[in-house]
């Protein structure tokens, strides 16, 4: 992926609009926890097995409201300075440390809950 493609994409595609004054942290957010309220909406009430196997149809609206989600995702870090693959990597060293194979291996507790039995 090639991360600063997509931004210049996405920038363009907010200037040509002369959207810039409406992305700001919050509105993006915003929008952001709606493209993820889309996608929880196709999945909402399918059983184990017909979430894993969707029609091609219902697929490529999931790839959608997948992008939808990147792209709002993409911005916020554009607006707010954030690298976005850094902050992706110290997450998952922070969560290695969090979830230690040893405790967290097989389980789905909550890290807090998964030290307790120890």
């Amino acid at each position: 992926m090639n991360i600063q493609k997509i931004q210049q994409r996405i920038q363009k595609f907010s200037d040509d609009r002369n959207w810039e004054s409406f992305h700001n942290p919050k509105n993006l957010v915003m929008a952001l926890n709606g493209e993820v309220g889309e996608l929880n909406e196709i999945f909402q009430w399918l059983n184990f097995e017909e979430s894993e196997n969707l029609p091609l149809d219902v697929l490529e609206h999931t790839k959608e409201e997948v992008a939808d989600i990147a792209i709002y995702l993409i911005r916020i870090c554009m607006k707010l300075d954030i690298n976005l693959e850094d902050a992706i990597l110290n997450k998952m060293t922070k969560n290695e440390i969090k979830y230690p194979v040893e405790t967290s291996q097989g389980g789905s507790k909550k890290y807090s809950k998964s030290r307790e039995n120890k």
